[in-house]
């Protein structure tokens, strides 16, 4: 049975008068849970898995931008994403030249000795020269946004980190 007319629960075609009932049914539910929300459902969840140099900046970028626009934003720090938010760690991140498709090196060249560090270095002062936040600036502005940026309790224990290397 191929028709355009909705069909009610026994099979039949509703009638416009039904199809009116359940619409404003609907538009009703919608309307309680805006209200239930109170804030226009402007929420936001990011999971941060990875720690390198250039996977810190999307959280961070994504949160601190939400949070300006005055959404409630959460970075959930799982595995190698806790990194970021451990306050030695994160001022020592690098960028990995191997398996990264947009470094301009073949796998061979980018695995030897050194390379990561001159790729960070290199990441580093584009940063520089561009203006760019820093990892460090986008924490410290996240953080004065109110972003919730959580730290993963299994992650910490896997991890044998000490919770008060971690920013407040």
């Amino acid at each position: 049975m191929s028709t355009d007319t909705p069909a009610a629960a026994d099979g039949e075609p509703m009638s416009e008068e039904a199809l009116r009932a359940q619409v404003e049914e609907l538009e009703e539910k919608v309307a309680s849970l805006e209200t239930e929300l109170g804030d226009d459902g402007k929420k936001m969840t990011i999971v941060a898995t990875k720690g390198s140099f250039d996977m810190a900046y999307p959280p961070l970028i994504l949160a601190s931008t939400a949070a300006a626009f005055g959404w409630d934003v959460v970075v959930f720090h799982t595995f190698w994403g806790l990194d970021i938010l451990h306050e030695e760690k994160s001022a020592d991140l690098k960028l990995s030249a191997v398996g990264n498709p947009n470094m301009p090196l073949p796998n061979s060249i980018a695995a030897l000795p050194g390379m990561d560090r001159m790729a960070t270095k290199m990441m580093q002062k584009k940063i520089d020269e561009n203006g760019t936040a820093t990892i460090q600036e986008l924490i410290d502005l996240s953080l004065e946004q109110g972003v919730d940026l959580q730290a993963c309790q299994m992650t910490i224990e896997l991890m044998d980190y000490d919770e008060d290397d971690f920013y407040d």
